[in-house]
C-alpha cells in the first residue's frame, strides 16, 4: 500500500468514527484544536497527520489510535 493510499484509508476511517459519534468537521475540529481546514485534509487524506495530532483526534473522536491505523503499514 503507498503513502497516499494510507492517508486516504486513515482519513475515511476517522470519517467514519467522526460521524458514528454525530459530529461535524468543524466540532471535531474545535474539540481536538486543529483548524476545521486541517482536519478536512486530513479526511481527505490529503495531510500526513503527527502523531501528537492523531491522538488529539483519536481523543476528540473517543477511540484510540490502534482502532483507527489497524492493519495499515
Amino acid at each position: 500500500m503507498d503513502e497516499k493510499a494510507v492517508l486516504l484509508e486513515l482519513g475515511r476511517r476517522i470519517r467514519v468514527q467522526r460521524k458514528s459519534i454525530c459530529l461535524t468537521q468543524e466540532e471535531l475540529a474545535l474539540v481536538a484544536n486543529v483548524d476545521r481546514s486541517y482536519y478536512g485534509a486530513v479526511e481527505r487524506g490529503e495531510r500526513n497527520v503527527t502523531f501528537t495530532v492523531l491522538c488529539r483526534l483519536c481523543m476528540a473522536l473517543q477511540c484510540d489510535v490502534a482502532k483507527l491505523t489497524a492493519e495499515l503499514p
